[in-house]
C-alpha cells in the first residue's frame, strides 16, 4: 500500500497531523495506530480515566524500572493505546506552559520554537469559551474545545483562599502571558464530554476518501531504500504477516517519548553500541535517541477534612447511582470531573523570575493514583517541580519489537530537585494552616506530623516513598542544531542524518515545558503539519 504520508501514532500530535495533511485531497494520507478505535464509552466521559488508565485495552501500562530516585520503587506510566493516544485517557487539564520555555528553546538553536512562533499554533487548535474569551492569546475557532470546569467542590475554593491569604495570588487565566498565581484548571471538555484529538481532529477528517486509519496494527520498524526512510513495516493484531505501508513523502513519528524511540532503535538509529549490544545493525548512530528523558514527579500531601468530598460522595450505591443519573441527564456532576479542580503556579522563591511549583488540587485522596479513595473524607494538595534537572532514559530490552522498553526515568538525582520537592511540600503545608481552610483540616494525613517542617531529610525520604509520575514524559527525540551531539530532530523536526523521516510529539522537547504537556503536544503536531506542508511545496 502506497500513501504520500504515513504518521505513526493517532495520539495528541499524530491526529492533528492526520487531519491538517489530509486536507488537500491530493495527498494521500495512512494513520497507524497500535490500539483500537475510541469506542469504549469511558474515553468520551471526563471522570472515565478511572477506568481507561490501566486498562490494557486503552493504556500501554508501562511500568519503569526500579528507580534509585524513589528507593528503588517501580511505578505504573499509564499512555495511551487508542484513537486519540493519551489525549483520550489523561486528566484532561489544559496548560501550555511558560512563555520562557518556548523562548528557551529558540536559545538552544531552534529557530521558529520561541513563543511568538508557537502562539499563533496554540490558538489555532483550540476554541476557548471561558470569560476571557476576548485575551488575544486565546484561540476562538479551533477544533479543540477548551472549557472552564464544570464542577465545584466548597474544599478546593477554601484551598484557593487559604493561598491568597498565604500570600500568593489569584491568576484568573493561566494561560495567558502571565502564569503564576491560584486558579481552576481548563479543561478539554464540551458539554461533560472529553475533547480529546481524536475527537477533535480525527471525527471530521475520517470520512475523507484520501484518509486510511489503520487501527490494531503495530509499527515494528522503518523500511529504508538508499539511504532514505520509504516506509513502515506494521502487524496487525491478529496476523503473524507483516504488512508494508510505503511512503512517497515521508515517515512522521507521532508515537509519544516512549514509542518514537523505541521505534527509532529497532530500525537501528540510535546508539550504536547500545544497539549492537541488543543485535542490531546501525544505520544512523544517534546517541540522544532514548535520552534526555524528563517527567514531573508529583508528591502528594493528603488532608482530612470535615467538608464533604468525591471520598464521601460516592461511599455508597445510591450515591453513585444518583451521580450517574446526574450526569445523564444534565452531563454535570462529579462524573464531569478533570483529574484535578485546581492549580496554582508558584514560586519557591521570591527572587525567581518565574513560578518552579505547580499545585493539582483534588477533591480526593487515595493511597496512589488509581487505587480505591480513602474511606474518610480528604483532598489531595499534589505539588510537583516544573522544570526537573534529572533526565533519564529509553532504552531497549530486546530488538522484539513487542517487548516494552526499559524506562529509567532518574528522579530526584540533583540536589536542586530535592530541595524543590521538599519545598513545594512545606508550601503546601504553608497554604493548609490558613483560613479558612485551616478550621476544615481534621488532620494531615501524609506525611503526617511526626515528620517535622525542618525535617529536610524526612519530608525528602517521603517523598520517594510514596511520589509518583504525573503522566508528562518528554524529550526522548530531543530537538537541536546540528552540533548538539544529543539532538535527535533539527529545528524542522527532520531526523538528523535520515531522510523522508520526522518526529512529531512530545518527545522532541529540549526541556520539559512548565505544566501539564497535552496541550504542547497538539501544538507540536500543528507546526510539525506547516512545516511538512512547506518543504513539500518548497
Amino acid at each position: 500500500m502506497e500513501f504520500d504520508f504515513v504518521i505513526v501514532g493517532a495520539g495528541s500530535a499524530g491526529c492533528v497531523l492526520a487531519n491538517r495533511l489530509s486536507a488537500d485531497s491530493r495527498h494521500r494520507v495512512a494513520l497507524v495506530e497500535a490500539g483500537g478505535p475510541d469506542r469504549n464509552p469511558w474515553i468520551h466521559i471526563p471522570i472515565g480515566y478511572f477506568k481507561t488508565m490501566g486498562n490494557p485495552s486503552t493504556d500501554w501500562c508501562f511500568q519503569t524500572s526500579p528507580d534509585p530516585g524513589l528507593n528503588g520503587r517501580s511505578i505504573p506510566w499509564p499512555r495511551g493505546k487508542v484513537l486519540g493516544g493519551s489525549s483520550s485517557i489523561n486528566g484532561l487539564l489544559y496548560v501550555r506552559g511558560q512563555c520562557q520555555d518556548y523562548d528557551n528553546w529558540r536559545q538552544f538553536g531552534n529557530r521558529g520554537w520561541s513563543w511568538d512562533d508557537v502562539l499563533p499554533y496554540f490558538k489555532r487548535s483550540e476554541t476557548w469559551t471561558g470569560n476571557s474569551v476576548d485575551c488575544p492569546e486565546r484561540g476562538t475557532d479551533g477544533p479543540l474545545i477548551v472549557s472552564p470546569m464544570r464542577l465545584r467542590l466548597q474544599v478546593v475554593d477554601l484551598w484557593m483562599e487559604a493561598a491568597t491569604n498565604a500570600g500568593y495570588r489569584k491568576n484568573p487565566d493561566y494561560n495567558s502571558l502571565d502564569q503564576e498565581g491560584v486558579g481552576f484548571f481548563q479543561q478539554t471538555a464540551s458539554r461533560g464530554r472529553r475533547c480529546s484529538t481524536a475527537v477533535a481532529y480525527l471525527k471530521p477528517a475520517r470520512k475523507r476518501p484520501n484518509l486510511t486509519i489503520f487501527t490494531h496494527t503495530r509499527t515494528r520498524r522503518l523500511e529504508f531504500r538508499d539511504g532514505r526512510v520509504v516506509g513502515v513495516a506494521a502487524r496487525r493484531k491478529g496476523s503473524s504477516e507483516e504488512i508494508e505501508l510505503r511512503a512517497r513523502r515521508e515517515v512522521v513519528l507521532s508515537a509519544g517519548s516512549i514509542g518514537s524511540p523505541q521505534i527509532l532503535m529497532l530500525s537501528g538509529i540510535g546508539d550504536g553500541a547500545e544497539l549492537a549490544e541488543q543485535g542490531i545493525s546501525v544505520h544512523t548512530e544517534l546517541a540522544g535517541v532514548g535520552k534526555n528523558l524528563q517527567d514531573h514527579l508529583q508528591a502528594r500531601p493528603v488532608y482530612r477534612t470535615n467538608l464533604p468530598t468525591i471520598n464521601t460522595e460516592i461511599d455508597n450505591p445510591v450515591k453513585q447511582a444518583l451521580i450517574g443519573m446526574r450526569y445523564v441527564l444534565t452531563r454535570r456532576g462529579p462524573m464531569t470531573m478533570a483529574a484535578s479542580l485546581g492549580t496554582g503556579f508558584l514560586k519557591t522563591r521570591p527572587e525567581l523570575e518565574t513560578p518552579d511549583i505547580q499545585f493539582h488540587v483534588q477533591p480526593f485522596s487515595a493511597d496512589s493514583p488509581g487505587q480505591m479513595v480513602h474511606p474518610f473524607s480528604a483532598f489531595t494538595a499534589s505539588v510537583l517541580q516544573l522544570r526537573p534537572e534529572s533526565t533519564g532514559r529509553i532504552c531497549l530490552r530486546s530488538a522484539n519489537p513487542e517487548d516494552s522498553p526499559a524506562i529509567h526515568p532518574n528522579y530526584l538525582a540533583t540536589e536542586t530537585d530535592q530541595r524543590i520537592i521538599v519545598e513545594g511540600i512545606r508550601i503546601a503545608r504553608r497554604i493548609a494552616r490558613h483560613e479558612p481552610l485551616k478550621s476544615h483540616i481534621t488532620e494531615e494525613y501524609s506525611p503526617g506530623s511526626e515528620i517535622g517542617d525542618d525535617d529536610d531529610a524526612g519530608l525528602l525520604d517521603w517523598a520517594r516513598e510514596t511520589a509518583t509520575t504525573i503522566y508528562h514524559p518528554t524529550g526522548t527525540c530531543k530537538m537541536g542544531p546540528d552540533g548538539d551531539a544529543m539532538a535527535v530532530v533539527d529545528e524542522r523536526l527532520r531526523v538528523h542524518g535520515v531522510r523522508g523521516l520526522r518526529v512529531a510529539d512530545a518527545s522532541i522537547m529540549p526541556r520539559i515545558v512548565s505544566g501539564n504537556t497535552n496541550a504542547p503536544a497538539i501544538m507540536i503536531g500543528e507546526k510539525a503539519s506547516d512545516l511538512i506542508l512547506e518543504d513539500m511545496r518548497g
